[in-house]
C-alpha cells in the first residue's frame, strides 16, 4: 500500500511538472490573444433562467454564499483525472478564464466564477459546457 501511495506522488509530481512546462510554453505563444479576449457581463435574470438553469441539471450545483458554480468529477483513475485537467487548462487558457480547482487522486473539484464581475458570466457557463463535453 504504501509502495502504491509513494508512486501516486512521484507521479503526481512529475505530471504537475509536465503540465506547468505545457502551459508556460502555451501563454508565451498566446500572451498576445489572451489580452484580446472579450470580457462579459455579470450574468442577467435570463441568461440564468436559460443558460444556468440547464447545467443545474448537470451536476452544476450553485455555491453557497457565493456566486458560483461547482461540480466534482470522478475518472476511473489519476491518469484520466489528469488528462481531463490538461484539456481544460488549454481551454480556459485560450479564453483567459481559469477555474478554481483542486485535484486528489481520481477526483477534481472544480469552481466556476468570474472574479471581475464578481459572480457568474458568460465565460463560466461556456466553460463549464466544455467541461462536461470533456467527460461526455
Amino acid at each position: 500500500m504504501l509502495d502504491k501511495i509513494q508512486e501516486s506522488m512521484l507521479m503526481n509530481k512529475s505530471s504537475l511538472t509536465f503540465l506547468q512546462k505545457v502551459l508556460k510554453n502555451f501563454q508565451l505563444r498566446n500572451q498576445s490573444t489572451a489580452s484580446k479576449v472579450k470580457m462579459s457581463g455579470k450574468l442577467t435574470d435570463e441568461q440564468r433562467e436559460t443558460l444556468l438553469k440547464p447545467l443545474l441539471g448537470t451536476g452544476w450545483s450553485m455555491v453557497s454564499g457565493r456566486d458560483a458554480i461547482y461540480k466534482e468529477f470522478v475518472f476511473k483513475d489519476f491518469n484520466e483525472a489528469f488528462g481531463f485537467m490538461t484539456r481544460v487548462a488549454l481551454k480556459a487558457d485560450k479564453m483567459n478564464h481559469h477555474p478554481e480547482w483542486f485535484n486528489v487522486y481520481n477526483k477534481v473539484q472544480v469552481t466556476l466564477a468570474s472574479h471581475d464581475v464578481a459572480g457568474l458570466s458568460q465565460r463560466d457557463i461556456t466553460l463549464a459546457n466544455f467541461l462536461n463535453g470533456v467527460v461526455a
